[in-house]
């Protein structure tokens, strides 16, 4: 390990948000998926492979947290299922007002998912 390499400490994530907050999908996936012990790949990986675990670590990171337009098309099944609701309630409620808020909801959505990328944020 380098004196300039990064540290980061593992933390769990538990919190309420409102239901039309932007990252309420990310939200519910972050606390899901908290209760998992999230190094029991890498370790694996690690023993096999002899890469250590916190080069692997940065692998992952570097992988698919900056893989852009890769990272960008995994949404997970709870952003799909936001998507769909806004479409939905919007359908059923068959306005022009409606349309305009699932279309300000989904715009929520793809500057979620553009953060952090090079695109520009709306």
């Amino acid at each position: 390990m380098r004196d300039d390499d990064p540290a980061v400490r593992l933390e769990r994530f538990d919190g309420d948000w409102p239901a039309d907050d932007a990252f309420a999908g990310l939200k519910a996936d972050v606390a899901a998926y908290g209760h998992l012990d999230a190094l029991a790949t890498v370790r694996g990986l690690s023993d096999a492979s002899g890469v250590p675990v916190g080069a692997l670590v940065h692998y992952v990171l570097a992988r698919w947290a900056s893989g852009g337009s890769d990272a960008i098309l995994e949404l997970g099944i709870s952003g799909v299922d936001h998507l769909e609701r806004l479409i939905a309630n919007a359908e059923v409620a068959g306005t022009d007002e409606a349309r305009l808020e699932a279309y300000a909801g989904i715009r929520d959505v793809i500057a979620w998912l553009r953060a952090g990328t090079d695109g520009d944020a709306f």
